[in-house]
């Protein structure tokens, strides 16, 4: 995140029977989007329960939970922002981008998989282009990349 962007919380609760397929959640400390989930019947032992299947927003990485559905969960906060792409630093492990007011971001990680390989052909031949970054718990990814209109 950049100096200029004031977080002032990264989590806020929901109950777990208002979440929906497609939103967020936190799942073993990773922020997850909602792919899938279930709930089953209250049984003799207590409340009903709710299945999330989540997919880490930053790893990829496949997540579950179950947990009561009259109980909360954290949900994190997930901005997502448009960048122009200017190059990538000297390390080749960093983005560097510009926001649309003028304020420069340099510390994206370069992706490291084909998206990163579309990323530097297009600095490459010269291209002018625009990334979306997600950013949510302290950590930024570059998920898109389009070309400039």
């Amino acid at each position: 995140m950049s100096d200029n962007e004031v977080r002032t919380h990264t989590t806020f609760p929901m109950t777990n029977s208002d979440m929906k397929k497609g939103g967020h959640i936190m799942i073993k400390g990773r922020p997850c989007k909602i792919v899938e989930m279930s709930t089953s019947k209250t049984g003799r032992h207590g409340h009903a329960k709710v299945h999330f299947v989540g997919i880490d927003i930053f790893t990829g990485k496949k997540l579950e939970d179950i947990a009561p559905s009259t109980h909360t969960s954290d949900v994190p906060v997930v901005h997502r922002a448009e960048y122009r792409l200017d190059g990538i630093d000297d390390d080749d492990e960093y983005l560097l981008l510009t926001d649309m007011n003028g304020n420069t971001k340099n510390d994206v990680p370069v992706p490291q998989d084909d998206l990163g390989l579309i990323v530097k052909d297009r600095l490459d031949n010269g291209d002018s282009s625009f990334v979306t970054i997600v950013s949510a718990m302290g950590e930024d990814a570059c998920i898109n990349i389009r070309e400039a209109e």
